[in-house]
């Protein structure tokens, strides 16, 4: 049977890489990322790992869907005919990691076994940073998701991939609907990295940040705690 082994790179510090995902990446014959736009491949490349990447993927797909699914179905034909390979995502896994969901799924019913290796993600930076205590209640959602909010949280809220000017807009216009416009959100840039920037602005200025990328997250207290 041939076998996919997913890892994660964590959120963006290598030191926060699992020693277990950083030994099957030094020993895999065949590895994978996702992408090479995540701060701890440099110290992938400073130790000498060899690895291949989908980005050329992003310049030719459609939408994001579609580019997941390429990606999927992709690792799935190259396991068939390699026997084994490494797939490695930023953060973890199986946090904010659509190709991950959608290769365990397709993978289903077939020859290939999907090893999903757990990973450190942001937010296990994040409760850190920001003293949360996730048990207190905690909606995650992707930017291009916000849509789904159809109310304001009675929980906090993490907003990730803001990673462009026009996506925090949308972004800021439909949060606008759920919360005042001038509401306090704490922003968050590089987190877990040296240049981290962890700060407060109002709702309103969320797309005139400068440093709106794909390591941008925003965090959003409930109404109710702001009142209290």
């Amino acid at each position: 049977m041939a076998k996919i082994t997913v890892l994660g790179l964590g959120p963006g510090h290598a030191g926060l890489i699992t020693r277990e995902c950083w030994a099957m990446m030094e020993s895999a014959q065949h590895l994978i990322l996702r992408t090479k736009i995540h701060p701890t491949v440099a110290a992938l490349d400073e130790a000498g790992i060899k690895y291949t990447t989908y980005d050329g993927y992003y310049e030719e797909a459609a939408d994001f869907e579609t580019l997941y699914r390429s990606i999927a179905e992709d690792l799935l034909k190259k396991a068939a005919a390699l026997g084994e390979l490494v797939y490695v995502v930023p953060g973890s896994p199986l946090v904010a990691e659509r190709t991950v969901v959608l290769l365990r799924d397709l993978s289903r019913g077939t020859e290939v076994e999907v090893d999903i290796r757990p990973g450190m993600s942001f937010v296990e930076v994040m409760y850190t940073r920001l003293g949360i205590d996730p048990v207190e209640g905690l909606t995650i959602l992707d930017a291009l998701d916000i849509e789904t909010l159809n109310e304001t949280p009675a929980q906090s809220l993490i907003i990730t991939q803001v990673y462009s000017q026009p996506i925090a807009s949308d972004a800021k216009l439909m949060l606008m609907d759920l919360y005042p416009d001038e509401y306090e959100i704490t922003y968050i840039h590089n987190l877990a990295m040296a240049d981290e920037s962890i700060r407060q602005i109002p709702l309103y200025e969320l797309d005139r940040q400068p440093d709106l990328d794909h390591l941008t997250s925003l965090y959003i207290r409930p109404l109710a705690a702001k009142k209290g």
